[in-house]
């Protein structure tokens, strides 16, 4: 009988499926055993041709070579892993190789990294798909058990070579004609361009917001306090104008006050559903400062080599029925310190089962990150590892608990015609509240309504009650412009195709035509920061001016969330055999057609600053300078500011006026760019997002928010930089 030769992505993956499944005997890129031989990829061995290893013509950028639309693009192998390939082509065809396994990943990448070898390697052998969710002995021996035809699959690689093939010909046709369009290296995806664009769009919002000014005015009853609202107002607790508030405070001072109306009202807070990849990247973000990437390559380092959780490039945040013994099963198992959550999680020994946790409808290739049913070593783990593995462990115990009920009371009252808002609750029953997200959850931020509306218990109080109006206070503030995305709000945005949605079961319905998938976003992240498009400073990331200066010359068919949403769908149709993948294809070609006419004929004129990757030898500060037109000077007053790639200075060679870009960032102030000079030049004060940006006499100054005194200030005559 010949062997089986079970193709692995990773040589730590292929070991501990050897180990599994007897193969201890040592060969040259493989694991031998009497029925199997155990190999592996080290990720992707094969990829597609560029186009000037299919023909000598597309090494020169040329129009004339564009569009490039072959109808095959053929398969290379990577000349860094060439000889493991070699390794694992000379494995399974070999005479004594009977069939194959395939042990990629368990998603669209690992199927295509299969399927590619597999095709390069001219394979006509016949093949099997292990399908498992963690990589414990217990799920691989489970796996193997259960194992299917290779055809079950067919779908899916239809959809991971359509994507490959798409982002292939939009890349290259678009890079290359926006390229040779402008004589600056830019970068188009079909992918990244879209997610660009999000970014940019949040910028010029902060950017062009002008803030205006309000006022709330807080009446004090004696033993509670309200609020002034009125329905003509938007919001309708603002008051334009200090006299407004001064006159309703006025009016209202120590007058007779009755309760119009009294209502409570018996809520519940449903418990949180578990993590799917993209929204343990979103917690691991906002509660412990990780970036997307960070968080992927922790909880596969936590699946891969603690064996600690299950997959976690899933999309889904559901169990099939059939896991409920398991989690009851690995929350006994988990570590001591989770102990004490398990009882309100597992209420008389079984685990409550509904619809939000519990719908094997909603589970897709894989069900949601879970710790496994193994007893973790924490004390094996890197302190990332644990933050990251606590997460997981609590959000599974807390979704299993009884909803939060609680008593929410509105009461309105009236004292001389105006009517004051005031909102209470009590909780009844703590239910999943009673597991913190974090050991010591950090506090939160408390937002203009809970300042002006305290939630806690109130008095009883019923409708025809009286009061006097104590005391009135009036509170200045100023509206504030969106805050800059984090890797958590973009990532949310990318996940319902640039819509801002905050209800968790719309982002449901946007399942499936977001911007990528939960496996490729962190990646789209960081190809964004690598070329230059966007900028990460602290838990911020913003859009560069170069990266707003392509969206401003991409047309909105390449640079729409929503239309990459559809590509999307449509991939996700394909896997199903719902979607016809020659007819995406020719969609694809048509674009890619089109964004080369664009490029070449429509695109806008628009200078961008000189490439520093074309410039080579040449180092960051020794760059060229763009003038800023319609400047004029802050020091002199004579010249114009100049930008360079580290700070802007002055057009006459006599004035020493220079503003590095990042001479504000150690105290919390913004990278300066060309827009917020531009503006701060004609307002001489800008209120962002985090603080006041002033110009006065001679110098820039940043103050916080909430500060009265300038953070930093820094001279506008040049000073060596610190």
């Amino acid at each position: 009988m010949g062997k089986i030769v079970v193709l692995a992505e990773k040589p730590s993956v292929g070991r501990d499926i050897a180990r599994v499944i007897g193969c201890g005997t040592r060969g040259d890129g493989c694991l031998i055993g009497e029925k199997y031989i155990v190999t592996w990829a080290v990720g992707h061995l094969v990829s597609l041709m560029e186009p000037d290893e299919m023909d000598e013509k597309y090494k020169k950028w040329t129009f004339a070579t564009l569009p490039i639309l072959p109808e095959e693009i053929p398969l290379k192998v990577l000349s860094g892993t060439r000889s493991q390939f070699s390794v694992i082509k000379k494995l399974i065809n070999d005479k004594e190789t009977d069939s194959l396994i395939c042990a990629t990943d368990a998603g669209r990448e690992g199927e295509l990294i299969f399927r590619y070898i597999y095709e390069k390697a001219g394979c006509k052998k016949p093949f099997r798909r292990l399908w498992i969710s963690s990589m414990t002995d217990e799920a691989i021996r489970e796996g193997f058990s259960e194992i299917r035809p290779g055809e079950d699959y067919d779908g899916l690689y239809e959809s991971a070579r359509c994507r490959s093939k798409a982002d292939w010909l939009v890349g290259m046709n678009a890079s290359r004609a926006f390229t040779l369009k402008y004589d600056a290296l830019l970068s188009v995806g079909r992918v990244q361009t879209p997610t660009l664009a999000i970014l940019v769009k949040r910028r010029k919002e902060i950017e062009n917001f002008r803030p205006e000014g309000f006022c709330t005015v807080t009446a004090d009853f004696g033993d509670y306090s309200g609020v002034y609202f009125s329905e003509k107002l938007d919001p309708d607790t603002h008051l334009k104008t200090k006299e407004e508030a001064q006159q309703i405070a006025e009016e209202v001072q120590g007058k007779p006050a009755a309760v119009i109306r009294a209502e409570t009202t018996r809520k519940k807070d449903l418990p949180p559903q578990l993590y799917d990849l993209t929204s343990l990247q979103r917690d691991a973000n906002r509660l412990l400062g990780f970036t997307a990437d960070k968080t992927l390559k922790t909880a596969q380092s936590l699946y891969e080599t603690h064996k600690a959780l299950t997959y976690p490039r899933t999309d889904s945040r559901y169990l099939p029925p059939d896991m409920i013994p398991r989690v009851v099963q690995t929350m006994k198992l988990l570590p001591e310190s989770y102990q004490k959550y398990t009882a309100g999680a597992l209420p008389g020994g079984k685990l409550p089962v509904t619809r939000r946790t519990i719908d094997a409808s909603k589970v897709t290739d894989h069900h949601a990150i879970l710790p496994t049913a193994k007893r973790a070593d924490l004390s094996r783990m890197s302190a990332d590892e644990k933050n990251l593995y606590d997460l997981v462990a609590r959000r599974m115990l807390a979704a299993f608990h009884p909803a939060c009920e609680y008593d929410a009371t509105r009461v309105i009252t009236e004292a001389a015609g105006h009517t004051f808002r005031t909102t209470g609750r009590v909780t009844l029953v703590n239910g999943w509240r009673d597991v913190p997200v974090l050991e010591n959850p950090p506090k939160a931020k408390k937002n203009a309504k809970t300042e002006e509306e305290e939630e806690g218990p109130l008095p009883p109080l019923k409708e025809g009650d009286t009061r006097r109006v104590e005391k009135t206070r009036i509170r200045e503030d100023q509206t504030k412009p969106p805050a800059p995305h984090t890797d958590a709000s973009l990532l949310a945005a990318m996940e319902t195709a640039g819509k801002d949605l905050e209800d968790e079961e719309l982002v449901r319905q946007m399942k499936g035509s977001g911007i990528g998938t939960p496996a490729t976003r962190a990646a789209i992240i960081e190809r964004l920061i690598k070329v230059g498009y966007a900028a990460r400073r602290g838990k911020t990331l913003n859009a560069t001016d170069k990266g707003v200066l392509l969206i401003d010359v991409m047309p909105p068919e390449i640079a729409s969330p929503e239309m990459t949403g559809r590509w999307e769908l449509a991939l996700h149709e394909i896997t199903d055999g719902k979607q016809d993948p020659d007819r995406f294809m020719e969609g694809i070609r048509k674009m890619s057609a089109f964004l080369v006419e664009y490029a070449r004929d429509t695109a806008k004129a628009i200078d961008f600053p000189p490439d520093e990757r074309k410039r080579k030898g040449s180092s960051r500060s020794s760059g060229g300078s763009t003038v800023l037109e319609g400047t004029v000077c802050p020091l002199c007053g004579k010249g114009k500011l100049r930008e360079n790639s580290l700070a802007f200075g002055c057009t006459e060679a006599a004035c020493k006026c220079t503003v590095w870009k990042d001479c504000l960032q150690r105290a919390g102030g913004p990278a300066l760019t060309a827009k917020l000079m531009q503006l701060l030049l004609e307002k001489k004060q800008l209120q962002g997002s985090t603080g006041l940006l002033a110009l006065r006499e001679g110098k820039i100054e940043f103050t916080p928010n909430g500060q009265a005194a300038p953070a930093v200030s820094r001279s506008l005559i040049y000073e060596k930089k610190k």
